[in-house]
């Protein structure tokens, strides 16, 4: 019996689904993206590059992408481990905890970074004790990178959790059962099924740490060449109705997410291609 060349599904066809694809997508993310370069175009390269050349813009720029970095490479060792802990272990209070992962989700980030001042601030409660052994987080980087945590973490854990669901118990008990030793079959057997996952959690954790305003400006403390995030400038900018400088800067930071978020696609495929051999 011939299978058919066209097999019938829920979703409409190709021509209809690729229709609504490309305007969706065109709407929500190219227009808007697209605009942005037109506005540097129309700025000129040259000025566009004498607003980001500044020593100001740069620290920004450094400290919002390499907190962001730092912040979303620890979620994915410590979301990892916690959407482990969720899946294979029973505790009490496990829902409770379940639940409070997607806290950051619901959470208005203003609002979170109002809690995580009022925690952190040196009259604050784990502020005080901080200050106790001579260690200032609120106005800080630490604060920042505390709030780039707390934002990106359900990302990693909520990526990988239906993962670790699918791995059955058997496999590592079939690896157990050959002589190798836990860390042997985490490194070789677990790690390299979570990898792809890992990966897209730890850019969804990146992506949202760079771009996050509400829950770090109020613990960040704002001040230039030092605790001043990037999207903090370009907010200054606009408030100043400089459109232009503003724009710029959102170039700089589209530019250098677009080349992160490439390399880590990259190295998701080189992953899958590795598992496929394997």
């Amino acid at each position: 019996m011939r299978t058919p060349l066209i097999q019938r599904t829920a979703m409409p066809g190709l021509g209809l689904s690729a229709g609504i694809t490309v305007t969706m997508l065109s709407i929500v993310v190219l227009l808007p993206i697209g605009a942005l370069l037109w506005k540097g175009v129309s700025f000129g390269p040259a000025n566009v590059w004498e607003v980001v050349n500044r020593e100001r813009v740069w620290a920004a720029l450094w400290l919002s992408f390499r907190l962001s970095f730092l912040a979303a490479m620890f979620n994915l060792v410590f979301g990892v481990i916690l959407a482990w802990v969720l899946v294979r272990y029973r505790f009490p209070g496990k829902r409770l905890v379940d639940a409070a992962v997607d806290l950051p989700f619901a959470l208005p980030t203003a609002v979170a970074g109002i809690a995580l001042t009022a925690l952190y601030a040196p009259n604050g409660v784990l502020g005080s004790l901080a200050g106790q052994i001579g260690w200032k987080i609120a106005y800080t980087q630490w604060g920042i990178f505390l709030a780039l945590v707390f934002v990106g973490l359900p990302f990693v854990t909520r990526t990988v959790q239906p993962v670790i669901e699918e791995i059955e118990a058997e496999v590592e008990e079939a690896s157990a059962t050959l002589g190798a030793s836990r860390l042997y079959t985490l490194r070789h057997v677990v790690a390299p099924m979570l990898m792809p996952a890992a990966l897209t959690g730890f850019a969804l954790s990146l992506a949202r740490a760079v771009g996050e305003y509400g829950s770090v400006i109020f613990i960040a403390g704002n001040i230039p060449l030092r605790t001043e995030i990037a999207p903090l400038l370009i907010v200054i900018q606009l408030e100043e109705f400089n459109y232009d400088a503003a724009a710029s800067i959102g170039i700089a930071m589209l530019v250098i997410s677009f080349a992160m978020l490439l390399a880590i696609n990259l190295i998701q495929i080189f992953s899958r291609r590795r598992i496929g051999h394997v």
